[in-house]
């Protein structure tokens, strides 16, 4: 088992910004990829982010410029920074840990509970 635990989500207005963090404690997030994916009222789930267990990153295109993800691997954490949020980015978010070096989100074989972003004036 690897229990992650997200958080950082909130109430922000148009244009500003967040940081989210995704955890685990009592195993290592290093021979995992991670990702973030989200899921918008009454939309599908939809992959926002992923990096990889060598640091390779790919972004959703609704995102890309805007999202940018990292890891800490000393502190065993992923972050997904999130920087001029738009009322369509107000979702729940989810980390997803998929297993292996090669991995890149594909098919995460472990999530969290989602932390709710809300970007509203």
């Amino acid at each position: 088992q690897l229990p992650l635990v997200e958080s950082g989500g909130g109430l922000v207005q148009p244009g500003g910004s967040l940081r989210l963090s995704c955890a685990t404690s009592g195993s290592t997030l290093d021979y995992y990829a991670i990702g973030w994916f989200r899921r918008a009222p009454g939309k599908e789930r939809e992959r926002v982010s992923c990096i990889s267990v060598s640091g390779m990153t790919n972004y959703a295109d609704s995102v890309k410029g805007r999202f940018t993800i990292s890891r800490d691997n000393v502190k065993n954490t992923v972050y997904l920074q999130m920087n001029s949020l738009k009322p369509e980015d107000t979702a729940v978010y989810y980390c997803a840990a998929d297993f292996g070096a090669q991995a890149m989100c594909n098919m995460p074989d472990y999530w969290g509970e989602g932390t709710l972003v809300t970007v509203s004036s």
